[in-house]
């Protein structure tokens, strides 16, 4: 008889401990490695060459943080995700220079405390504004606290220039193994391709628990390809067959995601078949040919035979390629955005932001007559929620700036200078592509950066005081970070929320209207799915937070699992009127089900959100 095997209990972590151990996968990105390469390192030698030692210095900083902010994704939005934050950098540098010369301490900090509370509402709007209202204030404490000795318009124009540089780098160099029509839409076209494949894991999903998870790879990959699609045309006119194809290309697989996401809610398994015609439409836009025959799949229910239809379409579109513009996305107005950044969201992160960018701001000033922007800098960084949770912000912060502080004491005691120095800059440069996987090793990688462009630019070796002043700036940010604020705590979670329900909402009420437009259905969709990914993001980051902070936004989760069912419901509620011109009674029973839940967990975690009412109930038909 054998003897019953023994299991032991596995420790589990706390999850903002967790949080912080956990690092991002994925192959390294080697086009970014050598952009990385030539932008910083160069434009330091360049200063140094020229004598213009201080203005390398200048332009290096604005290629390093443009670095950080060079992600994989489309070189025509990475137009946007680049040089809307460097814009906001160099306003902060004019501005931090002459505040910085003109103002005593005391107005100074004031100034810069206002200057937190606009950036951080401003960086409730989205992700390139959350970019840009960080490089905003890192520039403007490096504007008031690096003495350099040119005045602040030059500063700002080597600043945008070094950010340029990158820029053009990104823009004009090809991708390895990009071979597929014209290089400069590589990748656009790996982001529409990648919507094609995740429609057939949901369909290889369908009936089994993976579901969910293929369903969530979906929206990410759609909300992918509408950012890699988005942004200001890399041609003058629209004259580049390449472009067209891909935006038709990327309409074309909407009624094919609906369609898959109507037969997974179903819970039925299908036949393998069915997934076969989206992974030959993902093959052909990789490699930007036809798609030749598809198979199709049995027409034998209103999702089958919706898919179907949507298999139709897009091999005609593949054939014919067409002339869409459209991206099924809304363009905010100004009035929204405003609205967006002083919501409770952008309150509490502005308020947040202000203090500790001015407490930081003060300490630096008490403590330092000269080079204080070390703490105030380190506080922007650090109060970041879209960086993870609070306390493995400050953990990850606290040990990459003493290992980077560490690394570059031994490299200074043995490199020549300034040439050694330089070199280091230029691989720290090509390091920070890979270190951007881990909030700490992208620390570690930026500190040895920034410490050898300030000691090339006369700045004394400090390893050992921004090592000390990292660690005021943590327990800064942790102590605002705790502090009680006015209005209900969680903000940014609750106002990401709402936002997911008012669009789950339109979205519903479209459906049930009957209305035969489906271009309208489907930016509804996609604004619905994309503001829950939003959502969910944001209420992981709080869910791993300590207690004291996590408390604030207990029971968001369930909600937005409601909501995400209530959209599915809603897609599959639209297939089948589409098919039938009129409701099942099990499509309105789920229906219902999931607006009492709503309600029901709306109240239990104190959220405002609007639930339709019995007037609006759906009725079978």
């Amino acid at each position: 008889m054998s003897r019953p095997s023994s299991t032991r209990p596995r420790l589990a972590l706390p999850p903002w401990l967790a949080h912080a151990l956990r690092a991002q996968r994925g192959p390294v990105p080697w086009n970014a490695v050598v952009r990385g390469a030539l932008a910083a390192g160069p434009l330091l030698l360049a200063g140094v060459l020229a004598d213009r030692t201080s203005l390398g210095v200048v332009a290096a900083l604005g290629a390093m943080l443009a670095g950080i902010n060079d992600r994989p994704g489309s070189r025509r939005s990475s137009v946007r995700r680049l040089g809307v934050p460097a814009s906001a950098g160099a306003v902060g540098l004019v501005v931090g220079t002459y505040a910085g010369q003109q103002f005593a301490a005391v107005p100074l900090t004031l100034l810069l405390t206002a200057l937190g509370l606009l950036a951080g509402g401003m960086s409730a709007i989205g992700p390139v504004a959350s970019g840009a209202g960080t490089q905003l204030l890192v520039a403007a404490a490096i504007g008031a606290g690096m003495p350099l000795p040119e005045p602040g318009w030059q500063r700002a124009l080597f600043f945008v220039a070094g950010a340029g540089w990158l820029l053009a780098l990104r823009l004009a160099l090809p991708t390895p193994g990009a071979g597929a029509g014209d290089f400069r839409f590589d990748g656009e076209r790996a982001a529409v391709a990648a919507v094609y494949d995740a429609v057939a894991d949901l369909l290889d999903a369908a009936g089994t628990d993976e579901a969910g998870a293929r369903r969530v790879a979906l929206t990410a990959a759609l909300d992918h390809a509408q950012d890699a699609l988005g942004g200001p045309r890399l041609r003058q006119y629209a004259s580049s067959a390449d472009e067209r194809r891909l935006r038709t290309q990327y309409a074309a697989a909407l009624p094919l995601a609906e369609a898959a996401t109507a037969l997974a809610w179903t819970g039925d398994a299908l036949h393998a078949r069915v997934a076969q015609g989206p992974r030959r439409l993902a093959a052909a836009v990789r490699t930007n040919t036809h798609t030749g025959p598809l198979p199709a799949p049995a027409r034998s229910a209103p999702g089958l035979r919706a898919l179907d239809d949507a298999l139709l379409h897009a091999a005609d579109a593949f054939d014919r390629g067409g002339d869409t513009h459209d991206l099924h996305t809304r363009r905010r107005t100004v009035a929204a955005l405003l609205r967006t950044a002083v919501d409770s969201g952008g309150r509490e992160y502005g308020l947040r932001v202000a203090l500790c960018f001015g407490a930081g701001s003060a300490v630096a000033q008490t403590t330092h007559h000269a080079h204080w922007y070390w703490i105030p800098a380190t506080a922007v960084f650090l109060v970041k929620p879209d960086l993870g949770p609070l306390v493995s912000r400050v953990l990850c912060r606290a040990a990459g700036t003493v290992l980077g502080a560490v690394v570059f004491a031994g490299f200074a005691a043995v490199l020549p200078r300034p040439e050694g120095l330089v070199a280091l800059v230029a691989v720290s440069g090509a390091l920070i592509p890979v270190a951007t996987r881990h909030f700490a090793a992208q620390t570690a990688v930026v500190t040895v950066l920034v410490l050898a462009l300030v000691m090339v630019g006369g700045e004394p070796q400090a390893s050992w005081s921004r090592i000390l002043e990292t660690l005021v700036a943590c327990a800064l940010v942790l102590i605002v970070g705790h502090l009680p604020m006015p209005g209900q705590r969680g903000g940014g979670v609750r106002a990401r929320l709402a936002r997911a329900a008012e669009a789950a909402q339109a979205y519903l009420q479209h459906v049930l209207s009957g209305s035969d437009d489906r271009h309208a259905r489907w930016m509804l969709r996609r604004e619905a799915y994309r503001a829950l990914a939003e959502a969910r993001t944001a209420i992981a980051h709080s869910a791993a937070e300590l207690p004291a902070l996590a408390r604030h936004t207990e029971g968001t989760e369930e909600v937005a699992a409601t909501l995400e069912r209530l959209v599915d419901t809603t897609t599959a509620c639209a297939v089948h009127l589409d098919d039938t011109g009129r409701l099942s009674r099990r499509h309105t029973e789920h229906l219902t089900e999931l607006l009492d839940e709503l309600a029901e967990r709306r109240e239990r975690a104190g959220l405002r959100l609007r639930v339709p009412g019995a007037g609006e109930r759906p009725l079978a038909g």
